[in-house]
């Protein structure tokens, strides 16, 4: 134990975290349109990239999270300046509060309950 006691962080608090450190990922670039997309009734954030015309590429989720219950899980992130890092760092967040599924991890209670978009790794 670090000896360190957090307070309990609430859903609102998770929400605004994700949010403003996803609203960080999305610039400019001049071959393609970022977006960021947030769904405040599922707690899900996403930056979307979307390639100019004629496009090469389909468009793509560059980073996605979730909050569900006291949790944030990562679903997706492409980036080269990871979400878990800025939410640590940036947000204070302990890591035990994210799940990490684009890596594998899982949540351990949530299969039975409010939330059924499960995760299975």
């Amino acid at each position: 134990m670090d000896g360190i006691i957090h307070a309990p962080i609430s859903l609102q608090e998770l929400c605004d975290a994700v949010t403003q450190e996803i609203e960080g990922y999305v610039g400019f670039s001049p071959q393609a349109n970022i977006y960021p997309v947030f769904d405040n009734v599922h707690r899900t954030y996403a930056v979307v990239i979307v390639p100019h015309w004629p496009r090469q590429l389909p468009a793509e989720i560059v980073v996605m999270a979730r909050v569900s219950r006291d949790l944030i899980v990562i679903e997706v992130d492409t980036t080269d300046k990871l979400l878990v890092d800025a939410l640590i760092v940036n947000q204070h967040i302990p890591r035990k509060k994210i799940i990490l599924a684009y890596a594998g991890e899982v949540l351990q209670d949530e299969q039975i309950g409010e939330d059924q978009s499960t995760i299975h790794g």
